[in-house]
């Protein structure tokens, strides 16, 4: 991990609150973070919570800053990145974007410099430490960068490098809509236990715990999914009938449709 330098966070919310969590528990300084937030009553939050330094002025704390986290959401992104031009040129931070769909071109291109940039498709288990981060930096960012940047990220999660930045939309449907699916099959195991017959509490109980089962198992074993699969699966038992009607019902394509349309719907928001 690269050496530990003050990190200014653009944009005080539920993302930028679950990275500072997580740097202070990893053991950085709250004296090391700056959070530039224009809500007072957010401001004050972030201060009780983490004891770090919080300011309205975006160009006041990002002055020092080695590392600048773009915390904002897209639609103001071009504003932000507009007004903290001159800054950061001169001072030449490490920039870390986590705003969806922005392409590091037209981030550079708002903000006047080519270099160092990475952007960020975070997901929303980040805000309990369980997230996934995908990365990719520009041509210009130094190896010492990207351990910054993976250290930053790994702060509310695990971290994955991505090669070609156009796969970034592939990541946002896959990991950065994800979870929705996931709730909307959860959603439907609750209902589905409910109508059977099972108190929706005890259902719900279930539901999560199966699937959040399920998830470290994977990640444990590292075995594949369809020997995972398998080892639930009895031959003519109840899981090999659950199946049937899945694959009958099109679970299966429906997923692979809606990473289709996220993704499709990623590329078009960039452009």
């Amino acid at each position: 991990m690269a050496a530990q330098t003050p990190i200014a966070f653009i944009g005080g919310g539920n993302m930028a609150a679950s990275l500072i969590g997580g740097l202070v528990d990893a053991g950085w300084r709250p004296d090391q973070l700056v959070v530039a937030e224009p809500d007072a009553d957010r401001r004050a939050d972030l201060t009780a919570r983490y004891q770090v330094r919080t300011t309205a002025d975006n160009a006041e704390a990002t002055r020092e800053a080695a590392t600048v986290v773009l915390a904002v959401k897209p639609q103001v992104m071009e504003t932000v990145a507009l007004d903290l031009g001159p800054v950061l040129r001169e001072a030449r931070p490490l920039v870390i974007s986590v705003a969806a769909g922005i392409p590091l071109a037209k981030l550079g291109a708002w903000l006047g410099m080519e270099s160092p940039l990475v952007r960020v498709m975070p997901n929303t288990p980040a805000l309990v430490g369980a997230g996934i981060s995908a990365l990719c930096a520009d041509a210009e960012a130094s190896a010492e960068h990207r351990d910054t940047a993976q250290a930053v990220m790994q702060a509310a999660g695990e971290v994955v490098w991505v090669a070609k930045e156009e796969h970034m939309d592939i990541v946002t449907a896959v990991s950065g809509s994800g979870p929705a699916y996931f709730f909307l099959i959860l959603e439907a195991l609750e209902e589905a236990a409910v109508a059977e017959g099972l108190d929706r509490e005890t259902a719900r109980t279930l539901a999560v715990h199966t699937a959040g089962g399920a998830a470290a198992l994977a990640r444990e074993t590292g075995d594949p999914s369809p020997v995972l699969k398998s080892r639930v699966t009895s031959p003519g038992g109840t899981t090999a009938r659950g199946l049937e009607a899945l694959e009958r019902g099109g679970l299966r394509t429906a997923l692979m449709d809606a990473v289709a349309a996220a993704a499709r719907r990623s590329r078009e928001l960039g452009s």
